[in-house]
């Protein structure tokens, strides 16, 4: 698109180089040749000249324009295909996620389930031991039947320990609802209109959904600020803190290799008057000097093959800059770190 805007620039300083050249040529015949029919001439053919290239600038100036709605095309294209890559390549990390608390689920309810059938033993014997009573019944023999059942199944340690076991297995489904709520809220689908949202739950939910990238290689430290609701696309937003989040992780995985060591990431929220900002940092390598100035260029990356693609800094910058009309800004300290900054308007002069 920039390519197509130089080539349109270069055909209009051309176009007036030549209206500039013709009207010294009429105004050179005029001076020295008075002559009405040569000076009428001249002006017909300047107007030709004029009528010609502004017809090539117009073709130009439309063949500009469909290029541009298509690289928009396209970059939407671009970055859903980044968010499916981007479920996808957590999907196993999400799974995980999941099946941790499930299985707390799966162990609790089978201790409960083989508790109750030890209860349901013991209580059978005390309604025998309660019917010999009452009947005026030698009850010797049942009362001791029954302490030895209580004895057997281990009564005071079920009594003890049932009610843990089912608040444990209420805890491992409300960890799986959370997990699942944030999946749903990170997938929210794109909207052609921006819409009021709560960027501090966003942002938890992306950070629970990403947390296997991060969570074996540093701790994770949050500060929210009180933010108001902001208007925005907050599908693309939710995309734009992953990628920063896994780029975080990655610098820190790059620094502790197989050490056993862990680093920090520090993501914070706060509002500054018209703006909120969304600041992620981590205990990585920093950003070399060099290569500074490109980390936001399209497919430009320093990873391994399989482990980046150089989209995900291009396609953030994107949808905070272009997108929101807002800033995505870094500093960075070779040796300890880097924090990048999300800074939106809380309402943007852009309706789309």
């Amino acid at each position: 698109m920039a390519d197509a805007a130089e080539v349109l620039e270069r055909k209009l300083a051309a176009r007036d180089k030549t209206i500039a050249a013709l009207m010294k040529r009429v105004e050179g015949a005029s001076a020295n040749n008075n002559n009405a029919f040569s000076t009428f001439e001249q002006n017909i053919r300047l107007e030709q000249v004029v009528a010609r290239k502004t017809e090539e600038l117009k073709a130009a100036q439309d063949r500009l324009l469909r290029e541009i709605e298509v690289q928009r095309a396209l970059e939407v294209e671009l970055r859903h295909a980044q968010k499916l890559e981007a479920v996808g390549r957590l999907a196993a990390g999400v799974a995980h996620e999941i099946n941790t608390p499930v299985q707390y689920v799966s162990d609790s309810l089978s201790f409960v389930r083989e508790a109750l059938a030890d209860l349901s033993r013991y209580i059978q014997c005390s309604r025998e031991l309660s019917a010999a009573v009452i009947a005026a019944e030698p009850a010797h023999a049942s009362a001791q039947g029954c302490q030895e059942l209580a004895e057997e199944v281990d009564l005071d340690y079920l009594l003890e320990n049932l009610a843990p076991a089912v608040d444990r297995a209420l805890d491992g489904l409300g960890r799986v609802a959370s997990i699942v709520r944030a999946l749903k809220r990170f997938a929210h689908p794109g909207s052609a209109q921006m819409a009021p949202a709560d960027l501090n739950e966003a942002v938890a939910s992306t950070l629970t959904i990403a947390a296997n990238e991060y969570k074996y290689v540093a701790e994770l430290v949050t500060d929210y600020g009180e933010l108001p609701l902001v208007t925005c696309h907050l599908g693309d937003l939710n995309q734009a803190v992953l990628n920063l989040v896994v780029n975080a992780a990655h610098a820190i995985a790059d620094v502790v290799a197989d050490s056993g060591a862990r680093g920090t990431i520090t993501v914070r929220t706060l509002h500054d008057g018209d703006h909120v900002q969304i600041e992620i940092g981590d205990t990585g390598g920093g950003i070399p000097d060099e290569i500074r100035e490109r980390i936001f260029e399209p497919f430009f990356t320093t990873k391994d093959v399989g482990r980046g693609t150089g989209q995900g800094l291009a396609i953030a910058r994107s949808v905070v800059h272009d997108d929101h009309g807002g800033e995505l800004s870094f500093v960075s300290e070779r040796g300890r770190g880097t924090t990048f900054r999300i800074r939106l308007p809380v309402m943007p002069q852009r309706s789309s």
